[in-house]
Formats: C-alpha cells, sequence, structure tokens
C-alpha cells in the first residue's frame, strides 16, 4: 500500500479533536486517560495556540489550592459575582456547570498527569461587587522544565519575541526587577545572576531557555501528559470538514502533509482550533470596524472549527456585550518585518501619572481599569477612542517604563527612533505631533494633576476598586496608588489600539460542551472547547484567567461527557 492509499484510507478513534490549545489538550488528555482512543490533531507544527503565548493564569472558582495560600474560595460565592456581572444575559446553565466542575477538573489533573497549578493568594477579580474575590481563584500553572519534552521542546510555540530576553528567556512578573536593577541589593544580585546563568546554560544546546513559564508552562505540561499517555498528535494537519451520517457527526476530513486524511470518531469530535481569530469573514461580520486589524492569535487560527460547524446546521453565538476580550496594545514594524505588539496590562497603564486621552486629547476612561474594559472604552468612543494615546512625563517612563520600553528606561532612545514613542519637550509640541488640539490636551493634563493633588479621581473614579488599587503603586507616595502628576517633560506618547486576545462570539453549547443546532438541539457527536465554544460570561471579563479557566474545565467535561461518564452540572 502506498504512502497516498495510506493517508486515504479510513482511520477509526474513539475521539477526534482538532486544535491543540488548552481546551483541546486538556479534552484529549482527559479522554485518554479515561480509557478513550484519542487521536489529536493539530494545524500547526506547534502546540499551544493563543495560550502558549499567554500569562497561563487560570480562573477557577471554588478550587482547592487557595486555602494552601490563605486564600480559600467558594464557588457559591463566585455563582453570586457572576450573576453580578453577566446579570440576566443567558447562559447560566453553562456558568453552574463551570462551577460545579472546576475543582473536580483541577484536583483530578493534579492527581493523573503533570498539569499542575498553584494558586495566587493575591489576584483580584477584575471587578467589584458581591462575592468577588482578591486572591485564591487566580490559577497559575507551575513552572516547567522543558527539557524533559526532549525532542518535543520544539513543538511548544515560544512566547512572543517581545515578551522574552537575551534570546529566549523567559521572565517571571516579580523577576523583572531583579533582572533590570542587579545591583540594587544582594538579593536580585543572586537572584538575577541565577536566572540568567541558567538561561546561558540552556542556550548551549536549545533554541531558547528551557524554563518555562506562564502560559508556556501550561501547554508543556499539557503535552508532556499526552505523550506519556501515548497520545497520538498529528502536526501540520487541519479541519477541512465534518462527516454527518443521519444527522450525526462520525467523523472528519482532515488535510496534512500526506494529502488527505478520513478519520472516523465512534464518540465524537472535540472542535478547539482557537475560534473566529483571524477569520476575515467572521471578524468583518461581528468585529467592529476599527478593531480589526490586530488580533493576539496566531495567525494560523482561521475559525476552522466555526467554518466546519456552521455549514452543517450549527449555530453560532454574538458573544453578548462584545464578540472578542480586548487588550489594548501598542505595536510597531521592525527592521526584519516582525510587527512586535505590547498589551499593556497592567505594568504601565494602572500606575500614577499616566493618563489616555482620544483624538479630541480627552480622557475617556479610567486607565487603571482591566484591559478589557479599557478597550471596550475605547470601542464605545470610537472614531475618537480608536487609536488613544497614553500620556505620561519623562519621571513616569523612569520609573515604570512604557509599553516596550521597559523600567529605567531601557530602550527609551531606540523606540523614539523607530517611531514606536512620540517624544517632545512640552505638551503643546507633543500635541501637534500626535495631532490632537494642544488646549484640550493641556487643560487635560491641567485637570489630571488636580485630580492627583485630591487623591480622588472625581471623572472616572480611577483608584476606586480593589484591583485598580492592586495595580497601582503604592510606594509612589500619594493618597491614590493609581493616581500621580503628569510631572515635567520631556513628554511621551503611545498609540494604543484594541487587539483580541480571545473569542467571545462562538459556537453556542450546552453544559456538556456539545454543539448546539440552530433550533438549540445538541448535534450527536459534536463538541466544541476553549475559543470555538462561545463565551459562557457573554463577553462580560470576570477575572483574570476567564478565558483559559472554562477552556480547562470545559475539556475536561467534554471528555468525561464522551466517555460516558457523570459530571456534576450544578452546585449543590
Amino acid at each position: 500500500m502506498t504512502q497516498a492509499d495510506k493517508a486515504a484510507a479510513p482511520q477509526e478513534v474513539d475521539l477526534l479533536v482538532c486544535g491543540a490549545g488548552a481546551g483541546g489538550m486538556t479534552a484529549a488528555l482527559v479522554a485518554k486517560l479515561e480509557g478513550l482512543d484519542v487521536l489529536l490533531c493539530e494545524k500547526t507544527e506547534q502546540v499551544g495556540g493563543i495560550t502558549a503565548t499567554s500569562g497561563g493564569t487560570t480562573w477557577v472558582p471554588g478550587n482547592s489550592l487557595g486555602a494552601a495560600v490563605g486564600a480559600p474560595d467558594k464557588a457559591e460565592d463566585a455563582r453570586e459575582f457572576l450573576r453580578y456581572v453577566v446579570g440576566n444575559r443567558g447562559g447560566e446553565d453553562l456558568r453552574e456547570a463551570f462551577l460545579a466542575s472546576g475543582r473536580a477538573a483541577i484536583d483530578d489533573l493534579a492527581a493523573r498527569s503533570e498539569v499542575k497549578f498553584a494558586a495566587a493568594a493575591a489576584h483580584p477579580d477584575y471587578l467589584d461587587g458581591p462575592g468577588s474575590a482578591y486572591g485564591g481563584r487566580a490559577l497559575g500553572p507551575l513552572p516547567f522544565d522543558g527539557k524533559r519534552l526532549g525532542e518535543d521542546f520544539k513543538r511548544v510555540r515560544p512566547p512572543r519575541p517581545e515578551f522574552m530576553g537575551l534570546g529566549g528567556m523567559m521572565v517571571g512578573r516579580g523577576e523583572i526587577d531583579s533582572l533590570l536593577n542587579p545591583f540594587r541589593s544582594l538579593a536580585n544580585l543572586r537572584q538575577g545572576t541565577k536566572i540568567v546563568f541558567n538561561h546561558l546554560k540552556d542556550r548551549l544546546s536549545h533554541p531558547r531557555g528551557t524554563r518555562l513559564l506562564m502560559g508556556n508552562a501550561l501547554v508543556a505540561r499539557l503535552l508532556f501528559s499526552l505523550r506519556r499517555q501515548g497520545t497520538p498528535i498529528l502536526f501540520g494537519t487541519s479541519l477541512e470538514e465534518l462527516i454527518v451520517e443521519e444527522g450525526r457527526v462520525v467523523g472528519a476530513r482532515l488535510r496534512g502533509p500526506e494529502g488527505e486524511r478520513i478519520v472516523r470518531a465512534r464518540r465524537g469530535v472535540v472542535l478547539a482550533t482557537g475560534g473566529l481569530a483571524w477569520n476575515k469573514a467572521l471578524r468583518e461580520k461581528f468585529l467592529p470596524e476599527g478593531t480589526r486589524g490586530l488580533s493576539l492569535a496566531p495567525e494560523t487560527n482561521t475559525g476552522d472549527g466555526a467554518t466546519a460547524a456552521t455549514k452543517i446546521g450549527a449555530r453560532f453565538e454574538d458573544g453578548g456585550d462584545s464578540p472578542a476580550l480586548w487588550m489594548p496594545c501598542s505595536s510597531y514594524r521592525r527592521a526584519d518585518g516582525h510587527l512586535a505588539v505590547w498589551p499593556h496590562i497592567l505594568l504601565d497603564r494602572a500606575k500614577p501619572g499616566l493618563l489616555a486621552v482620544n483624538s479630541s486629547g480627552r480622557r475617556f476612561v479610567n486607565e487603571s481599569d482591566s484591559y478589557h474594559d479599557f478597550s471596550m472604552a475605547q470601542i464605545r468612543g470610537a472614531p475618537d477612542a480608536l487609536p488613544a494615546w497614553l500620556i505620561c512625563g519623562a519621571a513616569f517612563v523612569k520609573r515604570y517604563g512604557l509599553g516596550l520600553v521597559l523600567p529605567g528606561g531601557h530602550g527609551l532612545r531606540r523606540m523614539v527612533k523607530a517611531g514606536y514613542l512620540i517624544e517632545a519637550p512640552d505638551l503643546a509640541k507633543l500635541a501637534e505631533k500626535i495631532g490632537v488640539p494642544a488646549e484640550a490636551l493641556a487643560a487635560t493634563a491641567a485637570r489630571y494633576d488636580e485630580l492627583a493633588k485630591t487623591g480622588a479621581d472625581a471623572d472616572f473614579g480611577r483608584g476606586t476598586s480593589v484591583m485598580n488599587r492592586f495595580n497601582g503603586d503604592s510606594e509612589a507616595g500619594g493618597a491614590n496608588p493609581c493616581l500621580g502628576p503628569v510631572g515635567e517633560g520631556p513628554y511621551y506618547a503611545l498609540e494604543v489600539r484594541p487587539a483580541d486576545l480571545a473569542s467571545s462570539a462562538g459556537l453556542a453549547g450546552d453544559p456538556h460542551g456539545r454543539v448546539l443546532n440552530e433550533a438549540g438541539a445538541p448535534i450527536p457527536g459534536l463538541y466544541a472547547a476553549g475559543n470555538d465554544l462561545a463565551s459562557i460570561f457573554k463577553g462580560t471579563y470576570p477575572g483574570p484567567g476567564t478565558t483559559i479557566g472554562p477552556a480547562v474545565v470545559f475539556g475536561w467535561r467534554v471528555a468525561r461527557h464522551a466517555a460516558g461518564l457523570p459530571t456534576p452540572d450544578r452546585l449543590e
């Protein structure tokens, strides 16, 4: 039999999983652990998708890990919080299933695989409200030594280059100061030296550092666990179409290096291909004008799952409040053609002395709110706030950095020369350079300075929420850790636009992750997980990791359902 004949001959498994991000890999791993014959196919040559380049935070209320760090959590409290945040937007049955299964899913993965997390004692929900939590709900994957993967280390999608130093070194949030200021203290010197020495040792035999953190660690742990279970993975293999017989999905037509391949699946097909991402038709249909040109998803994520499912009658939901979840990002084109993108998550926006203005030179948002809420304010303020400008003085850049300019001003001159950062000796000239009215910008900065003196932002409430204050700077000396004067020049401006980090719009699903048809009934044999499944939070963004958390938990639930095992659907 020729290679072409082998590729054309139907293969039969219990469960076919399309897409190797957090949701897909979790579904494949748990199904394999439950004894199913599983095949995982991945369109690219590397696993991880959006998860691999993310912070990896995983929001799972009621988990058992919070108690170990003094932050025990109850899923019942999260239920109250989600009712406050999501309200009557619908989908309560899926949120109930998520809350009822979160603890069991995380404990099961920890007990039977290398997928292990630790709870953050302090990582607040993004909104204040009844049942909100300061810590315990946000989990971080434990660091992972990529050398344990052997040859498979190259299969882990690396972080964005902007997030690595020294040719591929990952750095944790708590390690930045020791690396930028090694001589500030003996502890800094010891930590920084150890990190750099180990990285340089890694580079003698590896293309990048093997100390994996954040989303890279989660992806590596899932891949390592899948390999230990002997789960086959087809790389470079994309989903072409679903095969339906008598109303049931019985397999899929795939395309890989050897051509077309037909895989039949006795228990079903799981779609986990990354959501709408770079699918041009879906972006134009669902994403607001002015937001379609920038995404944090890999360019290979082109909505394959949504396309295949809707062709057989699946319902695609618009995402509720928003079709996507957003981050304000700055970017510039490097000399080598790479588009460097920096998400403004917490290192600069929340700090005192920075303000954001629209094209009229006016503030339009609480700058310290979550990245999603900041971007939603941009979208609501369109077109004036698309793009928006982050404005600050020299002292701010020196203390906190700004985007790709690191704290201490590292890289400032290079980024100004590249046109990434706009510099001017005074606010009037800065306004001229960025095309906003000079009088308006001056008035805005003066008003902001007045508010900073009082410590209360009467205009936008900056520094009034727990999350605002947590991400601010309590050591800056002001009455409000998020408010401070703009200060002296030279002044800097940085353009930011919303970039989608994940889909909220997606395939309609039931509490088991089964995809629904236009009539609202499950399509037999078809599941969705990760960003292919419409957000259970209906376009709201409750807290850190509220994309990966549901991806992991629903991946677990999908696998259990496909294996015929019970899953809790409601909190007792």
